[in-house]
């Protein structure tokens, strides 16, 4: 049974030496240190961390931030670990799933991120339900309005000195700061023209 660590550092300026310290203190065998942005789904050394653990092991972080993206992804990253018998330990929040405890809070991690998805959707909904009940719909505000349209068609149907169509699709969408699918949607025209 081995203790794996795992650290990162946000940027190429920052020094990983208080991590790498905390985690040979901890008595972790191999230490993987990543240097890239918390935002960032590309992080090679967790990858080889976690390619690298066995049943029985433990992986250990500083910080639940230093492996994590988000709580969702930390979340994920538990149930990864549990699902191959693999315990986490993080050294200054004091999370051990070894023990019941440390099992115990990510329950209640789990619970509360269940709990806060479930009020956003709620609001969601009754705020959807609040704005069509005053004749509102959700959804951006349409890209042209009734004069937009009306303008668009008129120029669509204006006839050039020899009898063609005096503007195109495209001409008429720049013209009236649009999207040549905005044009078509409005006025259905021959989807064939060339722009």
């Amino acid at each position: 049974m081995s203790k794996i660590g795992y650290g990162r550092v946000s940027t190429r300026d920052q020094n990983p030496d208080s991590q790498r310290d905390a985690l040979a203190s901890a008595g972790c065998d191999r230490i993987f240190i990543d240097k890239a942005s918390g935002k960032l789904d590309r992080r090679p050394e967790l990858d080889k961390a976690l390619d690298y653990l066995r049943p029985g092991d433990t992986f250990v972080i500083t910080r639940l931030s230093r492996a994590a993206r988000s709580l969702r992804h930390l979340l994920d990253l538990a149930a990864d670990l549990r699902r191959r018998e693999v315990d986490l330990l993080v050294i200054k929040q004091g999370i051990d799933t070894s023990t019941p405890t440390g099992r115990l809070q990510f329950h209640m991690f789990g619970a509360f991120d269940e709990f806060l998805r479930e009020l956003i959707v709620e609001g969601t909904l009754e705020g959807l339900a609040s704005a069509r009940a005053r004749g509102r719909v959700g959804g951006r505000p349409p890209a042209l309005d009734a004069d937009g349209v009306e303008m668009a068609r008129a120029l669509y149907e204006m006839k050039g000195p020899d009898g063609k169509r005096k503007y195109t699709v495209q001409q008429i969408a720049d013209r009236l700061g649009v999207g040549r699918a905005t044009i078509y949607r409005h006025l259905n025209p021959d989807k064939t023209e060339t722009a």
